[in-house]
């Protein structure tokens, strides 16, 4: 690539390179796969460089919030718990294979979706 459509890349945000002492511009392994997607993106799909920051923004967001839900997924694992909703309709946790008990009310709950 030329070096000016780097320094372009560097200054719109799609690549972010690390600086030396120098202040030359040191791109990793990761920024090289970003550039070359980013070249592909451009070159052989034709998508313009706005779209190709929406791509890439929503790629490291899909890529975060897959590491989120392991990490939840491995935190809920070992505790096995439900929740289900209080007579209050507030969200409460239980255990699994324990009965949450009931409350007997004649009481009539209209439910309203845009009530939090």
């Amino acid at each position: 690539m030329h070096p000016q459509t780097l320094r372009q890349y560097d200054r719109l945000g799609l690549v972010e390179p690390r600086r030396s002492a120098g202040r030359g511009r040191r791109y990793s392994l990761r920024d090289v796969a970003d550039l070359r997607e980013v070249q592909r993106l451009s070159q052989e799909d034709g998508v313009n460089l706005a779209g190709i920051q929406r791509i890439l923004d929503l790629q490291r967001q899909v890529v975060a919030l897959s590491d989120e839900l392991e990490r939840l997924r491995a935190a809920v694992a070992d505790q096995r718990r439900v929740f289900t909703a209080d007579p209050s309709g507030a969200v409460v946790a239980g255990t699994l294979g324990r009965r949450v008990s009931r409350v007997r009310s004649g009481a009539l709950v209209l439910w309203d979706p845009r009530r939090r």
